[in-house]
Formats: C-alpha cells, sequence, structure tokens
C-alpha cells in the first residue's frame, strides 16, 4: 500500500461532475467513473467523505429567479442532492466499498439521519460516508455544507473535482487568456472574487485553517495523486511564501 499524504479528507463533487456529456440528470458510466477513482484513493487507507451538489438535477438559485420561493427551491435542490448520493453509493457499493448515505433531512427509508459522531465512526471502520442534503437550511449552497461537514469530521482537506484543473483568473473554458494560480490564500481568493466556493464556504475554511485543493476529477488517477501528496491543481491555504516572504490570507 502507497504512503498517503492525508488521513481523512473530504471530496465535493458538483452534481455537473455525474452528468457527464449529458447536459442534465446523471450518467450511469460517469457515476461509475467517479466510484473507481474513489474507490483508488480509499484503497490508499485513507478516511474518505464526500460532498454531492444537485444542480445536475435542480437548482434552488435559478429556480427562485424564475418565481418559485427560495427556501421552497433551495428545499427541492436538497433532494436533488439526495437522489446524487444514492446513485453514488450504488455504484460505489457495486465494486465492493462499504458506503453510508447521510442525510441533513431525516428520510429514515432511504439514509440515515446526520449524526456527526456517527459519520465520525463510520469513516474510522473504513466506509465512504456520502452527506446528502446540504446542511439542510435554505440559503447555503453545497460548497458551505462542504465545509461545515469537513471542519465538523476534523477532515485534514476539501478535494474539491471540478472540470478544469485549478484555480483561474477567469474561466478558463471561456477565455484563452485566463491565469491559472498554483498556490492561493483564503484572501486572494475572497479580495479578487475568484469562482473557487462560496464566501461563506471559504471563510470557515479560513476560520478552521481547512485547506482546500481545486483539481479535474475528469482526469484519471488524479484524486489518487493527491492523496499521495502529488502537486495537481490549485491550493489554497492561509499562509503563502513568495520568495521568502511570508503572505498571510
Amino acid at each position: 500500500m502507497s504512503k498517503s499524504h492525508y488521513k481523512r479528507v473530504l471530496l465535493k463533487l458538483s452534481g455537473e461532475a455525474l452528468m457527464g456529456e449529458k447536459g442534465y440528470g446523471i450518467d450511469p458510466k460517469t457515476v461509475s467513473y467517479m466510484a473507481e477513482e474513489i474507490k483508488k484513493a480509499c484503497d490508499l487507507g485513507i478516511q474518505m467523505a464526500v460532498v454531492i451538489g444537485g444542480g445536475n438535477i435542480f437548482r434552488g438559485v435559478e429556480a427562485a429567479e424564475q418565481g418559485i420561493e427560495r427556501a421552497t427551491a433551495d428545499y427541492m435542490g436538497m433532494l436533488a442532492t439526495v437522489i446524487n448520493a444514492l446513485a453514488l453509493q450504488n455504484s460505489l457499493e457495486k465494486i465492493g466499498v462499504d458506503t453510508r448515505v447521510q442525510s441533513a433531512i431525516e428520510m429514515r427509508e432511504l439514509a440515515e439521519p446526520y449524526i456527526r459522531r456517527r459519520a465520525i465512526r463510520h469513516l474510522e471502520k473504513g466506509r465512504v460516508v456520502i452527506f446528502a442534503a446540504g446542511t439542510g437550511n435554505p440559503y447555503f449552497t453545497t460548497d458551505t455544507a462542504a465545509a461545515l461537514r469537513a471542519i465538523e469530521i476534523n477532515a485534514d482537506v476539501i478535494l474539491k473535482g471540478t472540470k478544469v484543473d485549478g484555480i483561474y483568473s477567469t474561466d478558463p473554458l471561456k477565455d484563452p487568456e485566463a491565469k491559472k494560480f498554483d498556490i492561493l490564500t483564503y484572501m486572494d481568493v475572497i479580495k479578487n472574487s475568484l469562482k473557487v466556493m462560496d464566501s461563506t464556504a471559504i471563510t470557515l475554511c479560513m476560520d478552521n485553517n481547512l485547506p482546500i485543493v481545486v483539481f479535474n476529477i475528469r482526469k484519471r488517477d488524479n484524486l489518487k495523486k493527491i492523496i499521495m501528496g502529488q502537486k495537481i491543481g490549485s491550493i489554497v491555504l492561509k499562509e503563502v511564501k513568495y520568495a521568502g516572504v511570508q503572505k498571510k490570507g
């Protein structure tokens, strides 16, 4: 077994990460791919938790803009994350990975209720824990849920899997002149309004000194390589040293 760089990590996936090239909904092949990548990481001996968004099925903010009451729209979005969590659980268990889904909204026939100590116990037993339904509260994103859960379970890092290979000054898929940042402070992200995670999530990570690594989840073995300590993607930290000068975020 290869030596892992982290002991416990939280992987944040957007709902869009599960739809592949379909443009909507869930692509079974893509979900299977994600499950295989997670298994490779778990095989290194680390403890893995996952938070998934629901944007491939329903976006609460967009629905609110179209006339649905915001809190109701957000609850609908939370239900979409439960669907994604069950899909990922199914794919993981097909390849022999013990998994538990914990939901912030109680639905006992589908998932365990979120209980912090129980989640940690599952992780200690080698089970992948998928946190569903966000924080259970409207007006909070799944990015914020990921930051909150990572802090609660004492994760070493948040790994945010995206379709680009790090943090850029602008969207690299639209702007060929976009500049990539290998390392940033939390304040760099906030001051420059970089699209990493929402400001609430960034602030939570900053206050608790929780690193964030943004990487391309679509590139095979990237997740495993990060767990092994390879420098892939972009990392957000509290302090960054530039040519011997320490910069604090």
